[in-house]
C-alpha cells in the first residue's frame, strides 16, 4: 500500500506539478487513512476496500474532534488517489464514488482595519538593508494580495517598476499581472538599488528578489518570524498570520467599491464563490461600524 502511496504522491509532483506544501497535506492524510484501514480494518489490498471502510474513517475522524473542514479535505485525498489507483489499474473498482464530504460553513477570515495596517505599514524599519527589505516586502503583499508562498519566490525579473506592475505565478504554475500602486513601487526601488545588495554573499549571485541574511531565498518560515517581530513592534493585538494582509487588501478593496471580478483576478481565485466571502467581511464590518455609532442601533 505505502508503495502506491509513493507513486501517487510522485505522479502529482510531476503530472500536476502540486505545490509542496499540498503535497505534505495529501502524503499526512493518505498515511493517517492508510495506517486506519490496515491496523482497524484488517485490509490486505487495496482492491478490498469498500465504500463502507472509509465511511468508518471519516466517523473515525470526528470522534477525534476533526472539523469538518479536515474531513472533507481526507474525502478529497483519498478520492484523488482511488481515481488514481483506478487510472493504473491497481483495483478494479472505486470505492469513493456515492462519498460526499461533509458541508463546512466557510469561516470568516481574520482582517486587519485601514487603522492596523497604517500602524503596520509606518513603524520605523530603519534604512539598514533589513529594514528596506522588511518594508519592501510589507507594501508589496497589501498592495497586491499576493500569498506569501508567491511572495518568496519572486526573481528580480518578476518586477517591472517602470510599468508599475508584479508578474506572478501562483497555484499549479498559473501566471498572472497585477498591478502595484506608487508607494509599494518605491519601497521596492530602495530595497533593490540600496538594499538587496548587501543579502548576497560573496562569490554568490541569486535571482531571487528577497533574500536572508545568507543571502539566500527568504523561506516562508523566514517570513513568518520577521512578521511576528513587525507586529510586535506596530502594537497589533489582533492575530497576524502571513493571510492577514491578503485578506485585508480584498477586503478593503472591495469596501473602497472595487469590482468582485477583477479582485477575483488579482488575488488568482479559480472560483469567484471563493473571492465571494470578502464581501461578507465586508457586511460584518458594516454591522459592527452600524451598531456602534447608531444612536439607536
Amino acid at each position: 500500500m505505502d508503495d502506491y502511496l509513493e507513486k501517487f504522491i510522485e505522479f502529482l509532483m510531476i503530472e500536476k506539478r502540486m505545490a509542496k506544501n499540498t503535497l505534505l497535506s495529501y502524503e499526512r492524510d493518505l498515511k493517517s487513512y492508510l495506517q486506519y484501514i490496515k491496523h482497524v480494518e484488517a485490509i490486505e489490498s487495496l482492491d478490498q476496500v469498500q465504500r463502507v471502510h472509509i465511511v468508518q474513517f471519516l466517523f473515525f475522524l470526528k470522534e477525534q474532534g476533526k472539523s469538518a473542514k479536515t474531513i472533507a479535505r481526507h474525502v478529497a485525498s483519498i478520492r484523488a488517489f482511488h481515481q488514481y489507483l483506478l487510472r493504473e489499474h491497481a483495483t478494479n473498482q472505486d470505492p469513493t464514488v456515492l462519498i460526499e464530504p461533509p458541508k463546512s460553513e466557510r469561516s470568516i477570515p481574520a482582517v486587519l482595519s485601514l487603522e492596523e495596517v497604517e500602524k503596520l505599514l509606518d513603524i520605523s524599519y530603519g534604512q539598514g538593508h533589513f529594514g528596506l527589505r522588511d518594508k519592501a516586502m510589507l507594501e508589496l503583499l497589501y498592495a497586491t494580495g499576493i500569498r506569501v508562498s508567491e511572495l518568496i519566490q519572486f526573481n528580480i525579473e518578476h518586477i517591472n517598476l517602470t510599468m508599475g506592475f508584479v508578474h506572478v505565478f501562483g497555484k499549479k504554475n498559473k501566471e498572472r499581472i497585477i498591478p502595484i500602486g506608487k508607494t509599494a513601487a518605491e519601497s521596492l526601488k530602495r530595497y533593490i538599488e540600496d538594499g538587496r545588495i548587501n543579502f548576497i554573499a560573496k562569490n554568490h549571485t541569486s535571482d531571487a528578489l528577497f533574500l536572508n541574511h545568507q543571502g539566500k531565498r527568504l523561506t516562508r518560515q523566514g517570513f513568518w518570524k520577521i512578521l511576528k517581530k513587525l507586529a510586535i513592534e506596530a502594537g497589533i493585538e489582533n492575530e497576524l498570520t502571513p493571510h492577514t494582509l491578503r485578506h485585508s487588501f480584498a477586503t478593503h478593496l472591495l469596501e473602497n467599491g472595487a469590482d468582485l471580478k477583477a479582485v477575483q483576478e488579482m488575488l488568482g481565485h479559480a472560483d469567484i464563490s471563493t473571492t465571494q466571502i470578502y464581501t461578507h467581511v465586508t457586511k460584518s464590518r458594516l454591522k459592527d461600524v452600524y451598531s456602534k455609532f447608531h444612536p439607536r442601533a
